[in-house]
């Protein structure tokens, strides 16, 4: 099975994802570099029963934004009245773009500006990143796991 099969199947379920399966399909996927990445993102979480999809939801997450390399808004949430804002309370602030290494290659990666933490992201095709959070331990791994999401071009 190709990896945009794999990726349109892991996309679709609705029960607990094996992040083992979510490693492999970020292994066979291709790097992207920060600079065309740019512009708006509406985000989703794999259900992998990480805290953090917990978090993304109670703060209504709908994506993220780069406007620029040093301008990136990690946590675009919806207000109560359904308008979108950046979220810096929980982020820690917002983030910039860089190219960094992540398990041997370099990919576009948000740097958080308050939080040690990164998401790093791999091309599923034009549209579509999936990323993968990184950073200390105690803030982004759940029993040794990383938290998987993915982002589709708005």
């Amino acid at each position: 099975m190709s990896a945009l099969e794999r990726w349109r199947e892991l996309r679709a379920a609705t029960g607990p994802i094996d992040p083992d399966l979510l490693d492999a399909l970020w292994a066979d996927l291709e790097v992207v570099d920060a600079a065309a990445i740019l512009g708006s993102w509406r985000g989703f979480a794999f259900p992998t029963g990480h805290p953090i999809e917990k978090a993304l939801g109670a703060s209504r997450w709908h994506g993220k934004r780069f406007d620029a390399l040093d301008d990136a808004k990690p946590l675009i949430c919806r207000a109560e009245d359904g308008t979108l804002h950046s979220d810096t309370t929980t982020g820690g602030g917002e983030a910039s773009l860089w190219n960094v290494e992540f398990r041997g290659e370099v990919t576009a990666t948000m740097v958080y500006d308050g939080r040690p933490v990164l998401d790093h992201f791999k091309r599923v095709d034009e549209n579509t990143l999936m990323g993968v959070m990184n950073g200390k331990p105690r803030l982004v791994l759940a029993d040794g796991r990383h938290f998987y999401f993915g982002l589709e071009r708005e």
